[in-house]
């Protein structure tokens, strides 16, 4: 706890804006199941989701929903492209990452940190370990990366991880990431389409 304390008190590195996270002590982890590279569907209604790895450095290792419970979603917007925030959460300096990213065009879902894990993607410690975070390809002030296959596949993500956890499919459950305490962020933006995002969420 003192260590965490200590961790929380440090100033959060920058990441081109908003892709900051909280630079909270490593801890390496074991990749998911074991398995590395190919893309696999995975249950509870899942889209298809492929294994991008963050590293190490990255996240936190835990064994949630037994060290932590899991009580959030939060949803982020990256400010880069699907391909450079891979390789933000691969680069062991940046100090961020979130459990997922959703690329534009076609919804298609990586995932770099186990759901076990923590991620360093809320820019609150207490928040990453009670949370999935999700981020998607765009700009917050840029609703042409907003598409459908996005938001429909974001949403049976979410939906399966809400499921999981039994995470209540709302909005006081479903956050955005300049809703947790403490964040200067703005994303996903005013241009972030909720009412019909947690209409798909629930119709998942």
């Amino acid at each position: 706890m003192e260590r965490a304390r200590r961790e929380r008190a440090r100033p959060l590195p920058s990441r081109r804006r908003l892709l900051t996270g909280a630079a909270l002590a490593a801890v390496p982890s074991a990749l998911l199941s074991g398995t590395r590279a190919e893309a696999q569907p995975r249950a509870g209604g899942y889209p298809p989701t492929e294994w991008h790895p963050a590293s190490s450095s990255n996240y936190t290792a835990s064994s949630r929903p037994t060290a932590h419970p899991v009580d959030y979603v939060v949803i982020h917007v990256a400010q880069e492209t699907y391909a450079d925030t891979l390789a933000v959460f691969a680069d062991p300096r940046s100090k961020v990452s979130a459990h997922y990213v959703v690329r534009s065009a076609d919804g298609h879902v990586a995932q770099c940190v186990r759901e076990a894990d923590i991620g360093w993607h809320a820019g609150n410690w207490d928040y990453n370990t009670r949370s999935i975070g999700i981020e998607h390809e765009g700009w917050v002030d840029r609703p042409e990366y907003f598409t459908h296959a996005m938001y429909e596949q974001s949403a049976r993500l979410t939906a399966a991880i809400c499921t999981r956890y039994g995470i209540p499919k709302d909005r006081a459950h479903i956050i955005a990431h300049h809703e947790v305490p403490g964040s200067d962020h703005t994303d996903p933006g005013p241009l972030w389409d909720w009412t019909r995002y947690i209409r798909l969420v629930n119709f998942a």
